[in-house]
């Protein structure tokens, strides 16, 4: 039995292993944002963007180099919304490069969308993405400033 098979052509060298092309990791895949059928290039920029945004704000605010002063949580979403802006611009070099779209198309086992071929779709991307981004740290830094007030919220005033 044969565990780990070429997938397609073995001289383009993508294999097939339980664990990329098992039916769980290929539903999950398919409902990844990049992935999902249907969707504009803004609305994939804005929901990855958030969610980078959003994540990459607790590790500069909890473990940056401003943790112990006054101001974690506003270093935490400058910095998280400076980095969102030099990924955005990478998109951009990225989108300029001139992108193969048969090379994509050889070596991934899941169909990119027909905008990740064009210029305009990525810059669509990475404009969304920007803001989706910048929004995911604020929304990040609202939820942190407001603790005491959730907290009380959620418990009902009962400390």
């Amino acid at each position: 039995m044969d565990v780990v098979k070429p997938a397609g052509d073995p001289q383009i060298g993508n294999l097939e292993t339980p664990i990329n092309s098992s039916a769980i990791t290929r539903a999950f895949i398919s409902n990844l944002p990049a992935y999902r059928k249907g969707l504009s290039p803004q609305r994939r920029g804005l929901e990855i963007g958030m969610a980078h945004g959003y994540l990459l704000y607790g590790p500069f605010a909890l473990l940056g180099p401003l943790r112990d002063s006054d101001v974690p949580a506003l270093a935490g979403l400058l910095a998280a919304a400076g980095l969102v802006v030099i990924l955005t611009a990478c998109l951009s070099i990225y989108s300029g490069a001139g992108v193969n779209k048969a090379t994509t198309e050889t070596t991934t086992p899941f169909q990119p969308p027909s905008d990740f071929g064009t210029d305009e779709g990525w810059s669509e991307f990475a404009g969304s993405f920007l803001i989706g981004g910048i929004g995911g740290a604020a929304f990040a830094y609202l939820l942190t400033i407001n603790v005491p007030m959730l907290t009380a919220l959620v418990s009902g005033g009962h400390s």
